[in-house]
């Protein structure tokens, strides 16, 4: 039996990890749960490990992986979980039919070049390039891949030469990590800050600054949704 701040807690970790592809920071944990100081967090991160539902990745920033979910969510969960999930636009009959076949087939998604986590590079180019990933990593949208070159995401568990999986489109939430687009010229990877009439694009790296635009000179073009690394 879990207490009530514990439950909270494993909430909110998943549906950050379903949202944005990567594990939500302590200072984010703390805000979701009200509380006033990270040491609590700690607490119940301690305690959630201790009873089996969560597991701490050791030697990677912030890697929460939950192992289980509390009865009543799963069980909500799977009510809710029938309806068809597939990319629209060109992939949409590719992953369908690959999940019905085989939940752990693989889709090919296109693959745009490389993003920096680190200081904008050079807009990028469409290319003919392909990558294969599980279908698994997918929800409803069009998705495409970009590989991170830099480390200023590193603190969200984002290295250099992971493979972003990015769902389209021009919103997010702030706090979301997008790729956003700067003057129609620079594209980056970062967590998304909107104060105001301007945009703040943040790394997760003390070693970076964060950058502030009016919200008019940042695009957003797409969401992360996951990552798929090779060794």
């Amino acid at each position: 039996m879990l207490t009530r701040k514990q439950h909270e807690l494993l909430v909110f970790i998943d549906q950050h990890l379903r949202r944005t592809g990567c594990s939500p920071s302590f200072e984010e944990m703390k805000d979701a749960l009200d509380l006033k100081s990270k040491s609590g967090i700690h607490r119940l991160i301690g305690a959630l490990e201790e009873r089996g539902f969560l597991r701490r990745h050791k030697h990677r920033a912030r890697a929460l992986e939950v192992l289980r979910l509390p009865s009543d969510v799963a069980a909500e969960r799977r009510e809710t979980t029938f309806a068809p999930n597939v990319i629209q636009g060109n992939f949409a009959a590719r992953l369908q039919g690959a999940r019905a076949a085989d939940p752990a087939a693989a889709i090919t998604l296109p693959l745009y070049g490389r993003i920096a986590a680190g200081q904008p590079i050079e807009a990028l180019r469409e290319t003919q390039s392909e990558i294969e990933i599980p279908a698994s990593l997918v929800g409803p949208g069009e998705h495409y891949a970009l590989e991170v070159t830099g480390d200023s995401m590193i603190e969200a568990g984002i290295l250099d030469g992971d493979l972003a999986i990015i769902r389209r489109g021009e919103t997010a939430e702030t706090g979301e990590i997008v790729v956003a687009m700067i003057d129609d010229t620079e594209v980056t990877l970062k967590r998304l800050r909107r104060r105001g009439n301007s945009t703040a694009l943040e790394p997760a790296n003390p070693r970076y600054e964060i950058r502030i635009f009016p919200a008019e000179r940042v695009k957003v073009q797409g969401r992360l949704v996951a990552l798929f690394r090779r060794y």
